[in-house]
């Protein structure tokens, strides 16, 4: 494999200087500031509410604007649609002030009336957002979403004035200036939604080409599906001057290999990925090419509670300590992606896990024992769904063998595409599943708040009262420090109780052109493409 890539870097197409790029497509892209990037996946859906797949939301930044926006070098808050904000003195009410002239992309004013309507819709039950956790810090959005209560009036959200938007929490939240930087935040036009049916509807014909009103620094031009999508500048962005580039071309391929072969022959400024097997023999003979950023993010198997035999807590434990994370992580994954012995990364706003699951196969075999299958005997054969990229299968594979040797489980593997992988999962569809899931914002409760009982983004059917308690327990406490120590003991009861298992921590490995500019690791992985410029 390396020296096979060797003689395909010497054939010159990889070379940073650009003297065989002259006449490529990415070449001649620099010239009229078109941004040719790969997107690992075909989208679900361009609407900010339903979405949930990190590719997907890759393209919503181009398209939509939050009142606040993630700034990829500090993952802090920064202005974006709102200039400025405050809370109260007890962190309850925070008032932002959006800035003067917002339009949206078809030229209608943009106002506060209209962020307020996005997050009613949001929280609709009748519209079963699955992300839709993100905004019950807001008063009374639990209840509300729940079908507790009716009133939508009862929401703590408000426009006092055009310019206005005003959030009343159920209880302190001091990260919400992150949280609204996220994507089920971004507003939505009301009047285009209405007229497509769309106010409760998923699935309308007003997320595609022609029919899509947003207020980001682009809009789309082209959805051409499992080919491309385009966008264009949005003129009527409150910021359009500054934005160099004039379109972005996102192309869905969820084949590693063929997207660095459309990288060497200079049909993309940037991949999705980089295939395992060639971040080597790129940092050796073009290291001007090859990027691995920083990723807060966690690869790890989901259990389908619901489904026996994984209903019993001891079977899915067994599971988990019978997996070498170690070896998957240096021998299957090349040293690229660390090994999770837990579920939230070490250093996440602060929080670095206590508890961890590590290889112990002879409490694995005890528990399997205990719970009456001694050996693997009276199991039934199970089905891992593994999403069809080129590392999960591996990575599958070898636990498959682990499994089959320390626990005499029998496991078949049914490899899928991402949009069906997904709806899999959310349908708890499955056995057993691989997952990741990357960080909103730098706190432990974008990962750990994922478990809590009917949970949007939860998926395993798993639900605990004690795990419960215990993240509201954490959201309430006043003093930080407990807050954290009640992370701890939550972790801690999720390992135990299973419901998961973590395998290996993120990094974004990937190729990119030196043209590309104002494109620095992102921890959080997202970049404002509002900033992003091209150069010969």
């Amino acid at each position: 494999m390396i020296p096979r890539l060797g003689a395909l870097l010497a054939l010159g197409l990889l070379a940073s200087a650009g003297c065989a790029r002259h006449g490529t497509a990415e070449a001649n892209a620099v010239k009229s500031q078109t941004l040719l990037l790969g997107n690992g996946a075909e989208p679900e859906d361009l609407d900010p509410q339903v979405v949930t797949a990190y590719t997907d939301q890759n393209i919503l930044i181009a398209l939509f604007e939050g009142l606040t926006a993630i700034d990829e070098k500090t993952s802090q808050p920064v202005p974006a649609a709102a200039q400025s904000w405050e809370p109260s003195a007890d962190g309850l009410t925070w008032t932002f002030h959006l800035r003067e002239g917002l339009r949206w992309s078809n030229g209608e004013p943009l106002q506060a009336g209209d962020f307020v309507w996005s997050w009613r819709r949001m929280l609709s039950p009748a519209f079963g957002a699955e992300y839709v956790n993100l905004l019950y810090p807001i008063r009374n959005a639990a209840a509300y979403n729940q079908g507790s209560i009716s009133d939508a009036g009862l929401l703590g959200i408000s426009a006092p004035d055009p310019l206005t938007v005003r959030i009343v929490l159920e209880r302190p939240t001091p990260y919400l200036p992150a949280l609204v930087a996220q994507p089920p935040w971004f507003p939505v036009n009301p009047r285009v939604l209405e007229r497509f049916g769309a106010a409760s509807k998923r699935g309308t014909e007003w997320t595609r080409a022609g029919n899509l009103v947003g207020n980001g620094p682009f809009m789309l031009d082209e959805w051409t599906p499992n080919a491309r999508i385009v966008v264009a500048k949005n003129m009527d962005y409150w910021n359009a001057d500054a934005v160099t580039l004039r379109q972005i071309v996102f192309f869905p391929n969820e084949n590693p290999d063929a997207e660095e072969r459309d990288f060497r022959a200079g049909q993309l400024h940037a991949t999705y990925a980089l295939p395992l097997a060639k971040i080597e023999a790129y940092r050796r003979d073009a290291p001007g090419l090859v990027r691995v950023d920083p990723f807060l993010q966690t690869f790890f198997l989901r259990f389908n509670t619901t489904r026996e035999p994984l209903g019993d807590p001891r079977v899915r434990r067994a599971l988990s300590l019978a997996i070498n994370r170690d070896i998957l992580s240096k021998r299957v994954l090349s040293g690229a992606y660390p090994a999770a012995h837990s579920f939230t990364p070490a250093d996440c706003g602060g929080y670095t896990p206590e508890a961890r699951v590590d290889l112990d196969l002879a409490e694995a075999r005890r528990l399997l024992a205990e719970a009456g299958h001694p050996g693997g005997s009276g199991l039934r054969p199970l089905e891992v769904q593994v999403r069809n990229d080129e590392v999960q299968p591996l990575v599958m594979e070898a636990i498959q063998s682990m499994w089959s040797k320390g626990l005499g489980i029998r496991v078949t593997l049914a490899t899928l595409e991402q949009k069906t992988w997904i709806q899999n999962q959310q349908t708890l569809n499955y056995d057993v599943s691989t997952a990741s899931w990357g960080a909103d914002f730098l706190d432990p409760v974008t990962f750990l708040d994922l478990f809590v009982t009917g949970g949007g983004n939860n998926w395993t059917g798993w639900g605990d009262k004690a795990y419960d308690q215990m993240i509201q327990g954490a959201a309430q406490a006043a003093d930080p420090a407990e807050r954290m120590r009640i992370f701890q003991r939550a972790e801690a009861y999720l390992l135990r109780e299973g419901p998961i298992s973590p395998l290996y921590h993120g990094a974004h490995s990937y190729l990119i052109r030196p043209s590309v500019k104002g494109w620095p690791p992102a921890l959080l992985g997202y970049h404002r493409y509002s900033l992003v410029r091209l150069e010969d």
